[in-house]
């Protein structure tokens, strides 16, 4: 396991550096920079010049890209152009909220999902298997913008049983904290949940066909036990590859659930640092969302290798 582990480093590593050049070079190929915000729209050339020098704008991309590199590399994310604060500062203020949000819709899809697949997967319910489908259908078709709007309506106006915005942290008050995560959570966990169910029922209807259920039933062994025991752990590793995968959805799709719901984290600070050309924090959220999903990624590949032996040893 741990020898498989080891040949898992290289290729993250090799994405995480190529993803830096990219993070890099993609912003600047915009036009205007940092300076042009901070000078304002009336600023004379020899204002805007002075700014980018101060700000260190006007040195080739070349030193700007390893001075950056050798900032992450040292632990420091550099100094926000407009907002005048270290990054990490800026982005650790934000990250509580994301990481809540994505964590909140992750355990929401696993659930739904996970349940929805294993009736489309083993229920012998025509009625039920039909209308599982048609919600698991309903739920990957709607996007989060429409669903979240659509949840508002029905729970924040229509209802009134949850707030229709805003954030409290889990440890100043869990009971409130929730009633803000769930409706965010719900909205950002149906796509992905629709996925899961989806893999997960195919993935369950072809291990009913190996010969170990069929040897199973042959010996007597009740169905809810067969079910339980052998149909869904070997199920699982396509499932858990793929529910990595999802977990870059989650993050992309929080920048629209933040909007929505009037959450300040990660996607508000994004598109607030786009929209301002600040450099420095575009490059390292975008950098750190791809970290957080070759982590994830990785992770989920060692989890594959320990459920399913046979993923050791192909490597």
């Amino acid at each position: 396991m741990l020898r498989y582990a080891f040949k898992r480093l290289p290729s993250a590593v090799l994405v995480l550096a190529v993803a830096s050049v990219l993070v890099f070079t993609v912003p600047r190929l915009a036009k205007g920079d940092a300076a042009d915000v901070l000078a304002g729209p009336d600023a004379t050339p020899a204002t805007v010049t002075a700014v980018r020098h101060d700000l260190g704008l006007d040195q080739n991309v070349v030193a700007q890209y390893l001075g950056w590199m050798r900032g992450l590399l040292t632990g420091d994310l550099g100094t926000s152009y407009v907002r005048r604060q270290p990054a990490a500062e800026a982005i650790g203020a934000a990250l509580g909220q994301t990481v809540t949000l994505t964590l909140g819709a992750l355990a929401v899809a696993v659930l739904l999902g996970g349940a929805a697949g294993i009736v489309l997967g083993v229920s012998r319910n025509r009625v039920l298997t039909k209308l599982t489908s048609a919600l698991v259908s309903l739920a990957f078709a709607i996007p989060p913008y429409v669903s979240g709007v659509l949840l508002v309506l029905l729970c924040a106006v229509t209802v009134r049983v949850l707030p229709a915005g805003g954030y409290m942290p889990l440890a100043q008050d869990p009971e409130i904290a929730v009633q803000y995560l769930l409706m965010p959570a719900v909205c950002l966990a149906l796509p992905t949940a629709a996925v899961l169910a989806r893999f997960l029922a195919a993935s369950i209807r072809q291990v009913q066909d190996e010969e170990f259920i069929r040897t199973g039933l042959a010996k007597g062994l009740r169905r809810g036990r067969l079910v339980r025991a052998h149909m869904i752990p070997h199920a699982l590793p396509p499932v858990l590859t793929v529910l990595g995968i999802q977990v870059g959805q989650l993050l992309g799709g929080a920048i629209v659930v933040e909007a929505i719901f009037g959450w300040h984290g990660i996607g508000d600070l994004l598109v607030t640092s786009v929209l301002n050309r600040d450099y420095v924090l575009v490059q390292d959220l975008l950098l750190f969302t791809v970290a957080v999903f070759v982590v994830v990624q990785t992770l989920t590949d060692l989890a594959q290798a320990a459920v399913d032996p046979r993923v050791r040893l192909e490597a």
